[in-house]
């Protein structure tokens, strides 16, 4: 099993490779297929109080598990086709974000980082 982020996208690239599937993987086929993956995960919560959408079956876990995976492996897939590094980007992503919603005005809300803009 594979214990890296490197180790997981090597092979994913191969398991693409051996297929001969890059042909078919743009960016936007890679993230309209990526979109399918996710709205068949909100499937599994669609009509699921708040608490329900805690409490998994293992029948359920188990396939939520799958759309999690066919989501991360394509969103794995177009960053390596657009030779993005996700945990670059993600860390970039979070310091961004940390501006945005300052710990002491943001702590406990929900509210849009607008809200926390100097006027």
């Amino acid at each position: 099993m594979s214990d890296s982020l490197a180790e997981l996208r090597a092979k994913i690239n191969a398991f693409v490779h051996e297929r001969d599937w890059e042909q078919f993987h743009s960016p936007k086929n890679l993230a309209m297929a990526m979109i399918v993956e996710a709205a068949e995960l909100v499937e599994h919560f669609q009509w699921d109080t708040l608490e329900d959408s805690y409490q998994l079956t293992p029948e359920k876990r188990e396939q939520v598990s799958h759309e999690l995976a066919d989501t991360f492996v394509y969103l794995l897939r177009i960053a390596e086709v657009l030779k993005i590094d996700l945990l670059h980007a993600a860390n970039a992503k979070i310091l961004l974000s940390a501006k945005k919603y300052p710990v002491d005005k943001a702590r406990g809300s929900n509210a849009k980082y607008t809200k926390y803009q100097e006027k």
